[in-house]
């Protein structure tokens, strides 16, 4: 996603989406990724290393990302009308069976035709706009599928009412979606993986500060901050889009390099 508009920024910060929103310029380093699924165990939900067993936490959703883990299920009914919602709540109509396939939405056409903010907007223009910019957080980077290109239209309807969609626990429906992905990924057969990576690569560098990159940027809430928001990282002495590097700094972890 772009960077969001200033006017928006404010509504971010009040529904709790401007840590997701600082993901958007974090490089998900795939190998860390790839290293990290070979340790996954779908029995336990944990990853296993020579030291014992961790894993990723609804604390760690939120000290991540600043999202809300308690509140209401990210849950709803999925049979709508969507041109119809799309053009009441986005301001935006798509087309069927091209930018909106199904119950689905290209991300790529979301990004392209959001609506247009005139220097005094209404306030309906301005949650208009701020609901296409949050599903597009949603299908980029907090909730992707494996494509990655398309966002499912069902959270629309949690963002009818702003001021409500603060009240979900969207830290929860994030790190269930990563812990299922992280189950599917790994079957041999597959190729690609969905859920929030970026999210398992910071709590990563954050919990195991010895594969992280130098940050000269002291750690804030979200922790997330530390990486992001095209801060210049120093890889020097770590991995950085290297498997094998990745692996051999498993094999050979020690308890004193785990953060708790």
């Amino acid at each position: 996603m772009p960077e969001p508009h200033p006017l928006i920024v404010p509504i971010l910060e009040e529904v709790g989406f401007s840590g997701v929103a600082n993901l958007r310029h974090l490089k998900v380093d795939h190998a860390l990724i790839t290293a990290l699924v070979e340790r996954w165990r779908p029995e336990t939900h944990t990853f296993h290393f020579p030291t014992g067993e961790c894993t990723i936490t609804l604390e760690d959703v939120a000290l991540q990302l600043g999202l809300r883990v308690d509140g209401l299920p990210v849950i709803g009914p999925t049979l709508y009308d969507w041109e119809e919602m799309c053009s009441t709540y986005l301001g935006i109509m798509p087309v069927k069976g091209e930018s909106l396939i199904g119950s689905m939405i290209k991300l790529k056409w979301l990004r392209e035709n959001m609506l247009e903010l005139p220097e005094e907007p209404s306030q309906e223009q301005l949650h208009a706009h701020c609901r296409s910019y949050i599903l597009g957080l949603i299908g980029g980077v907090l909730m992707p599928d494996k494509t990655g290109n398309k966002v499912h239209l069902m959270y629309l309807s949690l963002l009818i009412n702003l001021r409500r969609t603060r009240q979900y626990s969207w830290g929860s429906a994030c790190l269930a979606m990563l812990y299922r992905e992280m189950c599917r990924a790994t079957n041999v057969s597959s190729k690609t993986m969905g859920g929030c990576a970026s999210l398992l690569q910071s709590w990563a560098w954050y919990r195991m500060p010895y594969i992280a990159p130098i940050s000269r940027i002291p750690s804030t809430f979200p922790l997330v901050c530390k990486w992001s928001g095209d801060r210049v990282l120093n890889f020097q002495n770590v991995p950085h889009n290297d498997v094998v590097g990745y692996r051999s700094r498993f094999d050979h972890i020690q308890n004193d390099q785990i953060t708790i």
